[in-house]
């Protein structure tokens, strides 16, 4: 059975028996097409694929010097694959039985953005929006959804997918209470408390009021439809320019902030874990190794060396 053929059969088998989401069956296709595309290994008989062609395609990998979550992330596809063809019986062992595979990612330290820096593109915004005299027109509608992606972006820290994936059933702003859809289809609930943030998502579903009616998603664009993720990348940078902020923001920095930010204000490590939608704490602890400014307070104010004296003796 050429491999190409078992390809076809394990994607079948993500996509209506392990029942992965559409984003993860994606990765899947691409870095299976790589795998079959390298050296013809689509056309190879299984029966006839070893350890040393699996070793041979990982060595590829370094040599496109792929990152190493890129290459860690590959690989465990494979691994589901073959572990797949060993269950089903199609191979008598995975070939992975036979290799010891450890790649280390380099542990980089979160991108945040400063407090003082989020606040001058809220700023901007703000002072745009009160600049519109006619607020039936699309322009200073956009705006105001913009604002409401932003603002919920920093008060909740939840992904950009989970934002543009809330569904109008899902938020309740007289609770304040969001439904969030995470990773792993895990079922999570988070809060906005702030009045101004709540009184901006009420204005824009007050002006997008009849387009929502047809659509089941909370946030939409210009035809009605979804908003992307791409188009909110897209958004934030074309504002963090027009702002005079000169970091290069992303998305997922406003949740780095918003984690950071909550642990500098002392807010236990665990609700800080549950609001992220993290399964483990280790995920979470890699915002402690930023917290400079907390840790700066924690040794000024608490270190018993502050009690010496010696120069006055």
């Amino acid at each position: 059975m050429k491999l190409k053929e078992i390809i076809k059969d394990f994607k079948f088998h993500c996509e209506y028996e392990k029942n992965l989401s559409t984003k993860t069956l994606q990765a899947y296709k691409i870095d299976l097409e790589q795998f079959l595309n390298f050296k013809d290994y689509k056309n190879i008989d299984i029966n006839n694929f070893d350890k040393y062609k699996l070793k041979d395609y990982i060595q590829n990998l370094y040599i496109q010097e792929f990152k190493a979550k890129t290459i860690k992330r590959k690989i465990a596809v494979l691994k589901a694959l073959f572990s797949y063809l060993e269950f089903e019986e199609i191979i008598l062992v995975s070939p992975f039985r036979k290799m010891r595979v450890a790649i280390k990612e380099p542990k980089n330290l979160p991108k945040t953005i400063q407090l003082r820096e989020i606040k001058k593109v809220l700023k901007y915004l703000y002072r745009q929006k009160e600049q519109f005299e006619d607020k039936n027109i699309y322009s200073y509608k956009a705006l105001v959804r913009d604002i409401g992606i932003i603002e919920i972006l920093f008060t909740t820290g939840i992904r950009v997918s989970e934002v543009c994936n809330i569904k109008r059933e899902n938020i309740n702003l007289q609770t304040g209470i969001i439904t969030i859809q995470g990773k792993g289809n895990k079922e999570r609930v988070i809060q906005i408390c702030d009045s101004e943030v709540k009184k901006t998502l009420k204005e824009y579903i007050n002006l997008f009021a009849n387009q929502l009616k047809e659509n089941e998603y909370f946030l939409i664009n210009r035809l009605g439809n979804q908003i992307s993720e791409q188009s909110v990348r897209l958004m934030i940078k074309k504002y963090q320019k027009e702002s005079g902020v000169q970091k290069h923001i992303t998305p997922h920095m406003f949740r780095h902030s918003f984690a950071t930010l909550l642990l500098e204000e002392g807010v236990d490590i665990r609700y800080i874990q549950h609001m992220l939608g993290h399964s483990s704490i280790s995920t979470t602890q890699i915002y402690t190794q930023v917290n400079l400014k907390q840790q700066k307070k924690i040794l000024n104010n608490k270190h018993p060396r502050r009690t010496f004296n010696f120069a006055s003796e």
